[in-house]
């Protein structure tokens, strides 16, 4: 997922301790109230790529997955959901949402650590951290890198870069990007140290001169063998996965004291994934690119190290010209020597192939086969009732596509190393498993579901909440978005309308919340704009949109919902106004380029704003002209983060200015009012005003007088009430808040990867 959030190093050789755990240091007593909240997830399951999934090799049922953006979770055997450990990651150090590797001790399966960070180039402000756990994930210490971590870079599926010794627990290793090379702790993750004689950082870009693809993905996995020395001593043998075409893999013999390439290895690709067999085996899964999008080529190599022999094990060989698709996923069968699956990593039509063997990988059969075309002859159940969106909004197959597909970007397969039947593996918009694997080897079907209930990985664009009908509706990237009916289940269906991928914003009338607007990424003008006139039940796509439009940007719908103003992305598209529910659009007059702020007033049907960089542009005649008002108040580079309206006074306006604070207007933007000790103001919205009090509830995401959190003001921004703590902070928070209208103190908040999450008061 590459949603992007708007929003320390130590610098020598040893890198020294930080502490930070799911408590932090003791904070001075703030200068404001605090309310205890309850929080939780609105339930969608799912949403993002889960790149890694991580068995304990010692204990079973101890499992973790890994987010690019979302942050890790454990598995809970007990009720058979994930438990997010990262929900304590706030908004100033939100990049350690994003977490590039995972490793559970198999000597002491209570330690857990993990190399969070999210981008290495400037989108993320902070280096990256080795966190490290000793209690399963509850509380965490953190150490700082001298260099920036990619959980949401090219490559975040190759793995594991985290790698515990079986043989010595204090000593981990890590596989650094960006040209860093591989890093070494002795002393339990504590301190690092660059491995000097390692000088092989890996050379491949991606895409060179890119923004986000333009960086090497550096040292990709680390692999001990068990059998090279004995418990407490240290063990000699070490393979290391570099991303690298010519030279990708080397070992060491020594136990890390020198290094070499491993004579007779292929080159041309890279390697994924490697892991050995309980024989000493190396088993290896390339492709022709980092992933998780790219991959038109690749093999599957074995090398067995007593002969020095390689061996081309692939199911469909790079020299087949066929071939349409690397290799990613990897899995050893530990109960079955011999056994093992890989999965293409990119074969999306019509579906992708996950390949098993139980002959070491010479024989191999599919989980589906051709039929008579357009048919698929099938090894699986499909069952999506755990996230019955899957199928994106589809009620038939476009076959030969599924109607939900085995999935795509499968750049991590699992088998349970104590049970040969648990298998897991994760996809772009979910993680499927079955605990029926060995059927496939009976010819008889293996039963696939949805094991990703309590991750929710979705980047939240925006939420409104309606006075009537379901409590919420949201906009999402990568899975469009739904209308939320029961908080704590799983929505039936997606709002696919106007697409079914990233939708960017939404829209009801004030006066007439039936009336509903979204837009979305559509790629075009006709596919970016869907209106509901039943409450969000069902959509009707627009017949056209603002020429030059290509995405949806922000939409506004007037109070009554007779006009609605619409500010696309795209190729220069105007701010345009339609009052016949999208069938025709026409530009707005007076707005400059790059009004993309833009709210109705949400009693005068007639009244819209929008904020630019030079400050309020009101709208008295329904969209068709704007005009700037004087500044009276506002900063003179207005830098504004969010526009709001109160629901149900006319002219009652705000400004979330950044670093520039608060505003308020109750005259339709003529005059605005700064507040005093408001130090950041990213989102604001809405709710029920509190008992005995005639004015709404505000809600918003920023920093009060020094402290970053989530606030509530029931006296209109007199007095504010700090309504989260330090272990209820969910990364990145400012794209999207609102109240609830109906229940006075609940407050839906966007995140940039943990979902959509909503407190209550206690």
């Amino acid at each position: 997922m590459i949603q992007l959030s708007r929003h320390v190093r130590f610098g020598l050789i040893a890198l020294g301790l930080a502490t930070l755990s799911a408590g932090c240091a003791t904070q001075p007593e703030p200068p404001f109230k605090t309310q205890p909240y309850q929080w939780q997830n609105v339930e969608i399951v799912g949403g993002g790529f889960v790149p890694g999934i991580i068995f304990n090799s010692t204990e079973k049922d101890l499992i973790y997955a890994r987010t690019d953006i979302g942050g890790a979770y454990r598995w809970d055997k007990t009720t058979n959901r994930w438990i997010q450990l990262l929900n304590w990651v706030g908004a100033e150090d939100w990049g350690l949402s994003g977490v590039d590797s995972l490793a559970t001790d198999p000597v002491d399966p209570n330690r857990v650590y993990l190399a969070a960070g999210t981008y290495t180039n400037d989108w993320d402000p902070n280096n990256g951290a080795i966190l490290r756990s000793s209690d399963r994930g509850q509380t965490w210490q953190k150490t700082d890198l001298p260099f920036k971590v990619g959980g949401n870079m090219p490559g975040r599926g190759m793995g594991e870069r985290l790698a515990i010794d079986p043989n010595k627990n204090s000593t981990l290793y890590f596989g650094a990007r960006s040209g860093n090379g591989l890093w070494r702790s002795t002393d339990y993750g504590v301190t690092w140290k660059k491995v000097d004689s390692f000088t092989h950082p890996g050379n491949y870009i991606p895409v060179p001169g890119d923004a986000y693809q333009g960086d090497k993905v550096g040292v990709v996995w680390i692999t001990f063998d068990p059998k090279s020395n004995k418990a407490g001593v240290g063990s000699q043998r070490i393979y290391v996965g570099v991303a690298d075409k010519d030279q990708s893999i080397y070992q060491s013999t020594n136990g890390g004291v020198t290094w070499s390439a491993v004579a007779g290895q292929p080159t041309g690709f890279l390697p994924h994934h490697g892991e050995l067999d309980s024989e000493g085996n190396l088993y290896i899964t390339y492709s022709d690119g980092a992933g998780p999008y790219d991959g038109g080529k690749g093999d599957v190599w074995t090398y067995n190290p007593t002969k020095n022999e390689w061996t081309n094990i692939s199911p469909v060989p790079s020299s087949n010209k066929d071939l349409y698709f690397g290799y990613g996923g990897l899995a050893l069968d530990r109960q079955k020597p011999g056994t093992l699956m890989v999965a293409a990593l990119n074969s999306w039509w019509p579906d992708t192939v996950l390949f098993r063997s139980t002959d070491y990988g010479k024989t191999w059969s599919r989980i589906w086969d051709w039929g008579d075309y357009p048919n698929l002859n099938t090894r699986f159940n499909m069952d999506s009732s755990g996230a019955p969106w899957l199928n994106f909004g589809r009620e038939t197959p476009n076959l030969p596509e599924p109607l939900v597909k085995v999935g795509w970007m499968v750049n991590d397969l699992e088998i349970d190393p104590f049970d040969s039947n648990r298998m897991m593996y994760g996809t772009g918009a979910t993680l499927f498993g079955t605990n029926n694997l060995t059927n496939w080897d009976k010819n008889e079907k293996i039963d696939l579901k949805v094991m990703v209930q309590g991750i929710e990985e979705t980047a939240v664009l925006d939420l409104v909440s309606p006075p009537t009908g379901a409590h919420l509706h949201s906009a999402l990237g990568d899975i469009a978005g739904f209308r939320h009916d029961d908080l704590g289940k799983v929505p039936q269906k997606m709002a696919a309308q106007p697409v079914g991928g990233s939708q960017t914003s939404l829209d009801f009338a004030a006066q007439k919340p039936e009336l509903m607007v979204r837009v979305g990424n559509g790629g075009s003008p006709e596919k970016s704009f869907a209106y509901s006139t039943d409450g969000g039940l069902s959509w009707t796509i627009g017949k056209t949109g603002p020429a030059g439009t290509t995405g949806g940007g922000s939409v506004a719908l007037s109070a009554q919902g007779n006009t609605v103003l619409w500010a696309p992305s795209g190729n220069n598209p105007r701010v345009s106004y339609s009052t016949d529910k999208g069938d025709s659009w026409t530009p707005s007059k007076g707005l400059p380029e790059g009004a993309t702020r833009i709210v109705s007033d949400r009693v005068n049907d007639k009244t819209f704003y929008a904020v630019v960089d030079n400050g309020l542009y009101v709208s008295t005649d329904g969209g068709v002209t704007f005009s700037l008002k004087a500044q009276n108040g506002l900063p003179a580079d207005l830098k504004a983060t969010d526009l709001q309206t109160v629901p149900d006074k006319q002219g009652d306006l705000w400004v979330a200015a950044g670093k520039d604070g608060l505003y308020h207007s109750l005259d339709a933007g003529k005059t605005f009012q700064k507040l005093n000790g408001i130090d950041l103001a990213n989102v604001i919205g809405f709710g029920k005003a509190a008992p005995n009090q005639s004015q709404m509830s505000i809600y918003l995401t920023g920093k009060i007088k020094g402290q970053q959190g989530f606030f509530r003001s029931d006296d209109g921004g007199k007095n504010w009430v700090r309504i989260n703590d330090d272990l209820h902070q969910f990364g990145s928070t400012n794209t999207t808040i609102t109240g609830d209208p109906r229940v006075y103190g609940r407050v839906y908040i966007g995140t940039n990867g943990y979902g959509i999450v909503y407190g209550d008061i206690k």
